[in-house]
């Protein structure tokens, strides 16, 4: 089937699906299938400086299993800001399953953060910064919620995965 940019002209012969689409700047329509029975799940993205996002990612699957709807784009010294944008983008498009999509980074004021939140009045995302494993498992048991509550849900699950060990343990003691 030709693509014209015309997306009247994708129909779905499945009555439980919906047919969704953008235009690509190669000028290809990109179909998206949805299927309306699909539960709608907030779409996970980690961008991090170098590898970190994957190994976090790495992790929390292999405690939870392995995770639909989620991907993680490193970013370094060598990378192209336009081309990490178009992949963020992607990455939103590919995950969002009609909850939108929550977008975890390492660090406020770096450019894994500066690049996302560039994206945020383009779609119906969020982002949160200061990503670590206990906010990303949280994130990945609560994919129900919405975006912005997504991100406040994890925002308090990585608070309260900060400890200090010592601490805790010495407190223990000392109580008995």
């Amino acid at each position: 089937m030709p693509t014209h940019g015309l997306q009247s002209i994708f129909k779905s012969k499945c009555s439980n699906c919906l047919w969704t689409g953008e235009r690509r700047g190669d000028n290809q329509n990109a179909m998206k299938v949805i299927r309306k029975d699909q539960p709608k799940i907030t779409g996970v993205i980690i961008v991090t400086h170098t590898d970190y996002g994957e190994r976090l990612l790495a992790a929390a699957q292999l405690i939870l299993g392995q995770q639909g709807g989620c991907r993680s784009i490193p970013v370094d010294v060598t990378s192209n800001v336009e081309e990490t944008v178009r992949t963020i983008k992607t990455a939103i498009q590919d995950t969002d399953t009609g909850n939108g999509a929550l977008i975890l980074t390492d660090m406020f004021g770096g450019t894994p953060t500066n690049l996302s939140l560039s994206l945020l009045g383009t779609a119906h995302i969020e982002v949160i910064t200061g990503v670590n494993l206990p906010m990303l498992l949280k994130v990945f048991g609560s994919r129900h919620l919405p975006p912005a509550d997504l991100a406040r849900e994890a925002k308090k699950a990585g608070v309260q995965g900060i400890v200090v060990a010592g601490e805790v343990l010495r407190q223990k003691i000392a109580d008995g």
